[in-house]
């Protein structure tokens, strides 16, 4: 399973946090993250080893995080957005989003959604078992 993972600056701290709380089922030798890259690489001084972090967002993190959904080589997406600030890759972040829609592809957006995603995840890797 392929999780990308993403977070905007004032959220880095926050998925970070995030993985840290879930670090068992994000170091499964099942599960391949792909990152942005300065959010991968947060999370790789987190300790978190097997993340391969692309280009940042501004340089083109999201759309090549994109081009691998497209190519079905994304199963979920994890993007912790902060709605209190534009970005100007904005067009690239609402082309992601959009494409989680086209594809199917589970997208968190918040904290709160992204624990669900997991939690899901989770159950239906133990049922499947």
């Amino acid at each position: 399973m392929t999780i990308a993972i993403v977070a905007h600056d004032n959220k880095k701290a926050d998925i970070v946090a995030f993985v840290l709380k879930r670090i068992d089922f994000f170091k499964r030798k099942d599960i391949k993250i792909i990152s942005t890259g300065t959010t991968g690489t947060h999370m790789r001084h987190a300790g978190l080893e097997n993340v391969e972090c692309l280009k940042s967002g501004p340089l083109g993190g999201d759309a090549q995080i994109a081009s691998r959904l497209v190519e079905g080589n994304v199963d979920t997406v994890i993007f912790f957005i902060d709605p209190l600030y534009s970005h100007p890759h904005e067009v690239d972040i609402h082309m992601l989003m959009r494409l989680c829609n086209v594809y199917d592809i589970p997208l968190a957006t918040n904290y709160a959604t992204a624990s669900y995603l997991i939690k899901g995840l989770k159950y239906e890797q133990a049922k499947n078992k």
